[in-house]
């Protein structure tokens, strides 16, 4: 039987390092591709214990002849393009290099598949973001789009590029709308992760006190590992299709910092609220309907908002220095 061949785009990052070693699990040669111009943090895969077990190649998803040349060094089974700039607050600072970033790299992979070998399979991670001002809830894959950051512009830009390659070239491409998801190997920079290690040196005398912006908005928040099960589903079908993975559920994030602040014994007066940290627009409540994956993909997800942040402090608190 001929041996699956991933490439991994962003494998550097949280959904990357998991994927990878899904893969590597279902017997997959793992390629992962990463920004020659860019101090990549492999720290992800070393803490996994599979970055020997990778092959990571420098690529710009800028230059389509760098793309074409690696299909048809590597030849590929399956494409996973979880590369983009992710941060929605940065996306504010920088609207032009995100839309730019997350838009033309779909379409140099997407048209370097049409040339080179329409039958690899195509991974796109879309975004809840693309959502935006809500109608109704909870979020079904047939909602209406309102973006309220460059981020979701580009998102939804680069969704609807899938869609229409899809369509339009009969390629196999398939998108999961991930909703937020965390994990220990999550950027210091997102909010749970922010709120969790910024508690813990609260609760070490390391730190005065939180700072956060809008704690008033309410997630969908689930665990990353899961959420990255899921993608590997998606692939597996072979009808390809639109998939929103989430937990079902909505937290504020005022009550996550009291959660964690509860189980470390951290006085509610010592988190701050900063203007600066505020968003110019920003979703007032988002919660997903994960019906289809559960159904379509045989995706089990049964952990509640509180297991998760249970998990992502009790491995925090392991590995604090």
């Amino acid at each position: 039987m001929k041996q699956k061949i991933a490439i991994v785009t962003g494998i550097t990052g949280q959904d990357g390092a998991y994927l990878a070693q899904l893969l590597l699990h279902e017997n997959h040669k793992v390629i992962g591709l990463t920004r020659g111009n860019h101090n990549d943090n492999q720290n992800g895969l070393s803490y996994l214990g599979i970055k020997e077990k990778v092959t990571l190649i420098n690529c710009d998803l800028l230059d389509i002849s760098q793309i074409i040349k690696l299909i048809q060094q590597h030849k590929p089974t399956h494409i996973y393009n979880l590369a983009a700039q992710s941060s929605v607050s940065l996306s504010f600072q920088q609207p032009i290099g995100t839309f730019q970033f997350n838009t033309i790299s779909v379409f140099n992979l997407l048209e370097a598949i049409k040339i080179v070998d329409p039958d690899i399979r195509f991974y796109q991670a879309s975004s809840s973001e693309m959502y935006g001002k809500v109608n109704d809830l909870p979020i079904t894959e047939s909602s209406i789009l309102h973006p309220l950051s460059p981020y979701a512009i580009s998102k939804v830009a680069a969704h609807f590029t899938c869609i229409h390659y899809r369509e339009s070239y009969k390629l196999h491409i398939s998108c999961g709308i991930l909703f937020n998801h965390e994990s220990y190997l999550r950027q210091n920079t997102f909010f749970v992760k922010k709120v969790i290690q910024e508690s813990i040196k609260i609760s070490k005398g390391q730190l005065d006190v939180l700072k956060v912006g809008n704690i008033d908005i309410k997630r969908d928040f689930g665990y990353a590992p899961k959420y990255t099960e899921a993608m590997y589903l998606i692939l597996q079908q072979e009808i390809p299709s639109d998939y929103l993975i989430c937990s079902g559920q909505t937290i504020s994030l005022r009550e996550i910092i009291h959660y964690i602040f509860d189980k470390l014994n951290i006085p509610h007066n010592l988190y701050q609220i900063d203007d600066q940290l505020y968003r110019p627009a920003e979703i007032e409540n988002i919660y997903g309907n994960n019906a289809k994956a559960k159904k379509e993909l045989g995706w089990v997800y049964d952990l509640d908002v509180l297991q998760t942040l249970d998990l992502l402090l009790e491995e925090e608190l392991k590995n604090h220095a």
